[in-house]
């Protein structure tokens, strides 16, 4: 059965690496729901998080075929895992006025989100968690009238310190 599964790639920091990893996974098919590269604490090794739908016996085959790449220097598929974190991060502006600023503000409270800016017309706010509690603040949120979102997309973790190097 496919299910949403996602792959952390350490990787050397080299151009165009991500384009390699990403460029694998398009040739087989594999569409890719969201990538994120991003430093480590060595400047030198990356970390790409994938999230990717498939089979467990799909995903296997990616993980090899990712880890003969030159250079990767490990891959985990983390999603059969129980002890991981994964979040995304949303930057939002909604449109404000007298009579709806403290009803956006006790949602963006529900549900833990920070504001970055306001002015008379909008409210811009940020927020990290989970996709599901991401997609329920955007629902709530279109009546109010979104300008804009941006949302990173799904990266991970895992609490074991031993899985993740």
């Amino acid at each position: 059965m496919s299910k949403k599964h996602t792959i952390i790639a350490t990787v050397t920091n080299r151009v165009g690496i991500l384009a390699r990893v990403t460029g694998l996974l398009a040739q087989r098919g594999y569409n890719i729901e969201s990538a994120i590269a991003a430093p480590t604490e060595d400047p030198d090794i990356y970390k790409i998080t994938l999230v990717v739908k498939g089979t467990e016996d799909q995903m296997e085959q990616v993980t090899k075929q990712l880890n003969k790449l030159i250079d990767v220097i490990k891959v985990i598929d983390i999603s059969h895992e129980n002890n991981y974190i994964v979040r995304e991060y949303i930057i939002m502006k909604v449109n404000i006025n007298r009579k709806n600023r403290s009803e956006v503000l006790e949602l963006m409270n529900v549900f833990s989100a920070r504001p970055l800016d306001v002015d008379n017309n909008t409210l811009t706010m940020e927020l990290s968690a989970r996709a599901r509690k991401i997609d329920r603040l955007i629902a709530l949120m279109k009546p109010f009238g979104i300008n804009e979102y941006v949302r990173s997309g799904e990266f991970a973790m895992t609490e074991d310190p031993r899985r993740s190097s």
